[in-house]
């Protein structure tokens, strides 16, 4: 075989399929096997010519182990509902809406010192001498309740069942097996015995080659209630990374005591939307180091046995955030994660500090997808054509599939599907691994999070986003695969290093106001505000969507209005008259849309100041405008979910802002649904139909230079300089 037709593929197998493996094998060019969970490998398959990879999960697997020492089973923080007192007592039951399949509570740790009971009203805990516990109840009891004040119980919960095994297991409909119990290995008991259980499985194993860590220690926040539904979910979360031991660790390096307020957070978890307190993300450093230094431990027995250590971006993943420093002292030899879109495939593949990285694509081998009735084709489709975007900008090594093998094998068309994608991608491998794409500018998306959640902010898991964030999640799937170098800063990086403007073109801030994607508060600190007004006044480009830097202070509730030239009524200014009302739509940035833009929902009550130039405007509300700064540029957008129309538009805003209107026409393709990738590097360029239509375009290549084209479906055409 030749090097477009093998390799870079890896492909789940289990014990009833070995024969169908073997032909997937060769007709998809895999060079690597894996198995899954609840499959076993064959041992028909360990002497291929292919890597084995053995999926190894540190935190289960091992029941005996957890029922010998339940004090050391994981744990997570759970938050009661809020309960309203009356007259007398109130009683609040821990565990009413939560799966006690999953969850049991933690009442052998010293209650009073790991639990903690809020009066919701005042924002004050209570003493804990206010309260106590009724272990035949579940309940906590408060004997004097202040009357109708509002109240809460966070408590610490053993993980009885592995949220990603009780996840598997529900969506896979599996029956009469045993509940996998998660055990802690940040304790010290079972700390020494996983090292020992690591060493011992290696041996056992003689035929893998690499060790896929799943993940290593702590599970995102999930949790299920008792009819087995996703309760809630945070990819994110830290809530289940807790104990005891841990937080008395955490006490000692911080040197201030522990609060379960600083992981509960009145309830919201500290998700992707709030803007973390100084505590949590004291908490999130500190569990970095932590597990950074717990996972070179294991990644460092897996090198000394001569074996290659992959961790999967995914299950039980937190502490681990491979944006961050920590991670590149870990030694990982590879990530591999599930791709959704453009955005999930560089989440994975801007990774640094790892020899390669790998994608999972998707559709999962799972019955949600292979069934009767379903259509595998369309989502692989869908999966593939989003993903090469990003690929063409930032590759990652190698693609993949997860699930069970036999499901796929029903679908004939999926088969030979995936062959096809299997050769596009080694093509598209052989082209561009090692160059730098073209790049016209560099642009910093703005929020609390920085460079630590790079790329997916926005994600619950694979490629969900929440409707209401769907702007946010827009601007990050257009930027994917867009000329454009991106960079994720925080808040505290322009603290941090006031020079880090200088470097950047455009900023973009998108999201609803007093949240953690657009700042909120932060936008007080007078550091942040001069710095983005020195920036802008002086040259820079900004871009708004939605509710940028939305937030109320000091007359105002956009706090970039003076650079955006708009801003949003809250009521506090109906009292004066808006006059600015004209549209302009032959603008530089409107010139591609052949119709409405969409803006989705948009946002209301945005009005334009003096100024201003309204390029769209409904029924007396601002969505789109531009405005001069000084010597800088902005662009507000009420809105901007994902479409190809939509990512042309903030290509030229991007350059409208940045003052290169001139530079459109450098690599460019006149229809925004086929787009234009060059690597000067080695010397070559590819032209790329997004859509499964025909289409024709004039392409631009440099110094004026065109062509017309005509591209079949999905084609992609690769020319050399």
């Amino acid at each position: 075989m030749n090097k477009q037709s093998f390799g870079r593929v890896t492909i789940p197998t289990d014990l009833d399929v070995v024969p169908e493996t073997l032909e997937i094998l060769k007709k998809w060019g895999a060079d690597a096997i894996r198995d899954c969970d609840g499959t076993d490998f064959p041992v028909e398959l360990q002497g291929q010519n292919a890597k084995i990879y053995s999926t190894y999960y540190t935190t289960r697997k091992d029941n005996a182990w957890a029922k010998a020492n339940p004090d050391e089973v994981q744990q997570s923080y759970l938050m009661t509902p809020i309960h309203t007192a009356e007259e007398g007592s109130l009683s609040i039951e821990l565990m009413k809406g939560i799966s006690r399949e999953m969850m049991e509570v933690n009442a052998r740790d010293d209650i009073k010192r790991w639990w903690e009971v809020m009066d919701r009203t005042t924002g004050e805990p209570l003493s804990p001498d206010a309260w106590h516990y009724d272990g035949d109840t579940g309940c906590v009891v408060i004997p004097e309740p202040a009357p109708y004040h509002n109240y809460t119980v966070a408590f610490l919960a053993y993980i009885i069942w592995d949220p990603v095994h009780m996840y598997n297991a529900v969506t896979n409909n599996w029956q009469n097996f045993e509940h996998q119990i998660t055990f802690d290995v940040r304790q010290p008991k079972t700390h020494k015995f996983t090292m020992e259980r690591l060493r011992k499985f290696i041996q056992e194993h003689p035929y893998v080659n690499v060790i896929r860590y799943t993940t290593f220690f702590h599970q995102f926040t999930l949790v299920f209630d008792e009819l087995r539904r996703e309760k809630f979910v945070d990819w994110y979360g830290y809530s289940s990374s807790v104990s005891p031991c841990i937080l008395e660790q955490f006490e000692k390096e911080v040197g201030y005591q522990f609060r379960p307020e600083f992981i509960v957070d009145q309830g919201y978890h500290n998700n992707q939307y709030r803007i973390p307190s100084k505590e949590y993300k004291d908490f999130q450093a500190f569990q970095r180091r932590e597990v950074a230094r717990l996972c070179k431990e294991m990644v460092d027995i897996t090198h000394e046995c001569g074996l290659e250590a992959m961790m999967f971006l995914g299950d039980h993943w937190i502490g681990t955030e491979p944006f961050m420093d920590e991670w590149k002292t870990i030694g990982v030899d590879a990530v591999v994660g599930s791709v959704g879109n453009g955005s999930t495939l560089r989440l994975i593949s801007d990774i640094s500090g790892v020899r390669y990285t790998e994608g999972r694509f998707l559709p999962y081998f799972f019955p949600d997808t292979f069934h009767e009735g379903g259509d595998p084709v369309k989502e692989a489709k869908e999966n593939w054509v989003t993903a090469r975007r990003a690929i063409l900008r930032k590759p990652i090594d190698r693609i993949g599939y997860g699930g069970y093998l036999k499901l796929a094998l029903e679908f004939p068309e999926f088969v030979d599907y995936i062959e096809s994608v299997c050769n596009e991608f080694r093509q598209l491998y052989v082209n561009i691994k090692g160059t730098t794409p073209y790049c016209v500018k560099t642009v910093a998306v703005l929020n609390c999070w920085g460079k630590m959640r790079s790329w997916g902010c926005h994600m619950v898991h694979h490629a969900l986003y929440q409707k209401q964030n769907y702007s946010y999640a827009g601007v990050i799937e257009a930027l994917s695969g867009a000329p454009f170098d991106v960079k994720f800063i925080s808040f505290d990086d322009i603290r941090e290093n006031p020079t880090l403007l200088d470097s950047i073109d455009v900023i973009i801030n998108v999201g609803d106001g007093d949240t953690a994607h657009t700042g909120g508060a932060e936008w007080e600190d007078p550091t942040i505000s001069s710095s983005i007004h020195r920036f802008v006044r002086r040259g820079g480009g900004i871009i708004g969507i939605g509710e940028p830097a939305g937030h109320q202070y000091q007359g105002r509730y956009l706090q970039l209005a003076s650079e955006l030239g708009v801003e949003k009524e809250t009521g506090f200014t109906l009292g004066y008259d808006k006059y600015n009302w004209d549209e302009h739509p032959n603008h530089f940035i409107l010139a591609d849309c052949a119709g409405e833009v969409n803006f989705g929902e948009g946002k209301k009550n945005i009005y334009a100041l003096d100024g201003t130039e309204i390029l769209v405007q409904r029924e007396k509300e601002v969505q789109m405008a531009v405005h001069e700064y000084g010597k800088g540029r902005a662009v507000y957008l009420s809105g901007l979910p994902y479409s190809f129309e939509n990512a042309r538009l903030l290509h030229r805003a991007i350059l409208w802002s940045s003052h290169a209107e001139s530079m459109l026409h450098t690599w460019f393709s006149e229809n925004y649904c086929v787009e234009v990738h060059a690597y000067p590097q080695n010397g070559k360029y590819c032209v790329v139909n997004n859509t499964y239509e025909p289409q024709t375009t004039e392409v631009h290549t440099t110094d004026g230079r065109h062509l017309p084209l005509s591209l079949a479906a999905n084609e992609i055409r690769w020319f050399e300089l």
